[in-house]
């Protein structure tokens, strides 16, 4: 009834609305984005050069050639096309276009007439959000990108709560030695810049995938620490918790059935910013190339390959996924303070 509640409160409030469902929809087009994308190969890296960077909306006719079992394995932008007895004659689509090309019956599945093939491997293909400057579909891109930002936020905020939790709860319970020592590593970890000490752990790591992720997460675990730290001191002092040690309960026992249930809304709130933050810098290490590597496709990625197009009059190869980027970081913040609200949270 409580979760209901709190959803009701987040349904409740107009911008809680709508950042829910936002986030919800930015999921929903991740997770299913190998099903929803238009292109359909690894990583969207389906190249067609002689239509890079086209404008959103931008719509040609592309040849499927496909091997002998069907499979499609090239796409080709045509400006023309005609059959003459068994062969398929068409002309590429581009500024130096050579003489018709030609393809053989033999070059499609068996037992299909000229008029299927047509109708299967001549298609009119619309990039809705337009073409990279390697002519790869931008909305596929993109839809990847959010598997990237969405898995980035999740993994660091896991490694920040499960390091956070553990080292705040250790120097808020136990007090004396234990926490001073913790608040002097807090204190050490606050003073070096986010993107400074995770540049330098992603490069003790090595470029990659993963190592991003722990990158991140090794670094978000301050606040949270601090969060729970504060959450600790004040809660073990109040009467029940007194009454389980006098009880002789074990210190486990305490945090894990009397204290941690009360920290979890702060958990829950400082999760969602930290999450934000996650997906910016994930996006600020792509841009400076240590971030997810080519092809993966990645946001901040994306704005670092293109960035020189804004000067070029196409700068909405930047700006789209710098608006994604923008857009979903906000979401997280401001259902962060709608759930802070509804979960009555203090401090």
């Amino acid at each position: 009834m409580e979760q209901q509640g709190i959803l009701f409160k987040i349904l409740q409030h107009p911008l809680g609305k709508i950042s829910l469902g936002y986030i919800i929809l930015v999921t929903f087009c991740a997770v299913f984005a190998f099903l929803l994308a238009p292109d359909g190969t690894e990583n969207a890296n389906q190249m067609h050069v002689s239509i890079h960077s086209k404008p959103p909306g931008f719509s040609t006719v592309l040849l499927l050639v496909p091997n002998q079992i069907g499979e499609i394995i090239e796409e080709i932008p045509i400006s023309d096309y005609y059959w003459e007895k068994d062969k398929l004659y068409y002309k590429s689509l581009g500024i130096y276009t050579p003489n018709y090309k030609t393809l053989d019956l033999s070059n499609f599945p068996s037992n299909e007439s000229k008029e299927v093939i047509t109708q299967k491997f001549i298609q009119q293909r619309t990039f809705y959000l337009g073409t990279d400057k390697f002519g790869r579909d931008l909305l596929s891109r993109m839809m990847l990108g959010a598997r990237i930002s969405l898995s980035i936020g999740f993994v660091a905020v896991l490694i920040s709560l499960l390091v956070g939790i553990i080292i705040g709860g250790l120097g808020g319970f136990f007090g004396g030695r234990v926490d001073a020592f913790i608040l002097w590593l807090i204190n050490v970890v606050w003073s070096i810049p986010s993107l400074l000490m995770v540049i330098a752990i992603t490069l003790a790591l090595g470029k990659g995938f993963w190592q991003v992720f722990i990158a991140v997460g090794l670094t978000m675990w301050v606040e949270v620490a601090r969060l729970v730290r504060g959450q600790v001191i004040s809660i073990k002092e109040q009467t029940f918790i007194q009454a389980a040690k006098g009880l002789a309960y074990s210190p486990i026992r305490i945090f894990t059935y009397h204290i941690f249930p009360l920290i979890i809304p702060a958990l829950i709130v400082i999760s969602t910013a930290n999450f934000a933050s996650a997906i910016l810098i994930e996006s600020g290490l792509s841009f400076l190339g240590i971030g997810a590597q080519p092809p993966t496709p990645s946001w901040g990625g994306m704005i670092k390959d293109h960035f020189r197009y804004i000067l070029l009059g196409k700068a909405y190869l930047a700006i789209i996924p710098g608006l994604a980027i923008m857009s979903l970081v906000l979401a997280f913040m401001v259902l962060g303070n709608v759930l802070r609200d509804a979960l009555d949270v203090k401090s």
